[in-house]
């Protein structure tokens, strides 16, 4: 419990805004560093926010990432029923919400197909954005953060455009550019009814004076259709994001298309290259995990994708032990805090280009021991 303490401890104190935060956050001023680089090495992606802290996808869940040191903050996006962008990790809304408590919401329960799994609860496109607005954010994942239930009830759900204002308030008062790095979720299912997210990305992105290749946003999915439409209209960088099995669901709903595992080929990745300058794979293809839950040995997906000219940034790191492997826990609670330095110290050294985290601060901090600063 050691560990835990202190870097709850740590979090606290940065987010009451003590004196050590000029040491966790990236030095030079707004325009110092080009976007899309670090001062410091790679770049720390706020997985949500700093979603280890608060619930996720709250615009106090976004700030403290950056108080922590986050150099870009990610907001999921899906939309709701009038078409609006609001930043939750699923459409599916029942645990990250205190929808279930509404009565008011409650004949809006039902179950949906969302790539090709069946889904029950309630869901953002069937909410207009004033009806999501009376809603309040919950922490996804008691029974591991308990901590963080605390803040529930607390706020609402932000839009894209809230988030972008947030960000861009941030850099004036840390002196520093704070980037933004968005998700389209689900995009062929929004497709099908006729909630398409990309026209909505596209629209906000350049209302926003934002679409410029320089890294100020960088869009990223799972889906390579969604990424070749935005490319077609956006100038941004474009991150496609890999997981460790399966096929993207616009392979699966075309008939056609590129597995994940076919995407981390050599060929693969020059086929991605085509469309995105990023990669964001599951951190168990940079480094395998063996049969007992421990970590292997690097793959060469880091070295291959270099060899593509794309970067990589993979996810999602978190400091409790239910996330790590099992030679770097701390006893067998599954919220306490393991050894996430070293976890973060072994993928720095890979060569990544960037990670999402859960826990900014501590991403940070490996971060500056790896550095030598």
């Amino acid at each position: 419990m050691v560990a835990r303490t202190t870097l709850k401890g740590k979090a606290a104190l940065l987010a009451a805004g003590a004196a050590l935060l000029p040491l966790l956050v990236s030095a030079g001023s707004a325009e110092a560093a080009p976007a899309g680089e670090s001062a410091r090495g790679p770049l720390v992606l706020g997985h949500r926010g700093a979603s280890g802290y608060r619930p996720e996808h709250t615009l106090a869940s976004y700030e403290l990432a950056v108080r922590l040191g986050a150099d870009y903050i990610e907001p999921d996006l899906v939309p709701t029923k009038d078409g609006q962008l609001v930043a939750r990790h699923e459409n599916e809304i029942g645990g990250t919400t205190d929808v279930a408590a509404r009565p008011e919401f409650a004949s809006r329960r039902t179950t949906k197909t969302i790539d090709g799994a069946q889904v029950t609860g309630w869901f953002t496109e069937d909410f207009t954005l004033a009806e999501l607005r009376t809603l309040r954010a919950a922490e996804r994942l008691p029974a591991i953060r308990q901590e963080n239930t605390i803040y529930d009830g607390r706020y609402q759900v932000p839009t894209l455009q809230e988030v972008l204002d947030l960000a861009k308030r941030l850099s004036r008062r840390h002196e520093r550019r704070v980037g933004v790095i968005p998700e389209t979720k689900h995009p062929t299912y929004f497709r099908s009814i006729g909630l398409p997210l990309e026209p909505a990305v596209v629209r906000t992105v350049k209302a926003n004076g934002l679409d410029r290749a320089d890294g100020r946003v960088i869009l990223q999915s799972f889906e390579p259709t969604s990424l070749r439409t935005l490319r077609r209209s956006l100038r941004v960088t474009l991150l496609q994001t890999i997981s460790a099995t399966g096929s993207p669901y616009d392979t699966i709903a075309n008939g056609g298309g590129p597995t994940y595992a076919e995407m981390i080929t050599p060929a693969g990745l020059k086929q991605v290259r085509a469309y995105a300058g990023w990669i964001g794979p599951d951190k168990n293809l940079v480094i395998p995990r063996k049969a007992d839950g421990s970590l292997g040995t690097p793959s060469t997906l880091v070295k291959d994708a270099h060899a593509a000219k794309l970067k990589v940034g993979p996810y999602t790191f978190r400091n409790e032990n239910d996330f790590l492997p099992t030679d770097l826990r701390n006893g067998t609670v599954r919220s306490d805090y393991g050894k996430a330095l070293k976890e973060y110290d072994l993928f720095y050294r890979t060569g990544i280009d960037a990670l999402f985290s859960d826990n900014p601060d501590t991403a940070v901090e490996a971060r500056t021991e790896f550095s030598g600063d």
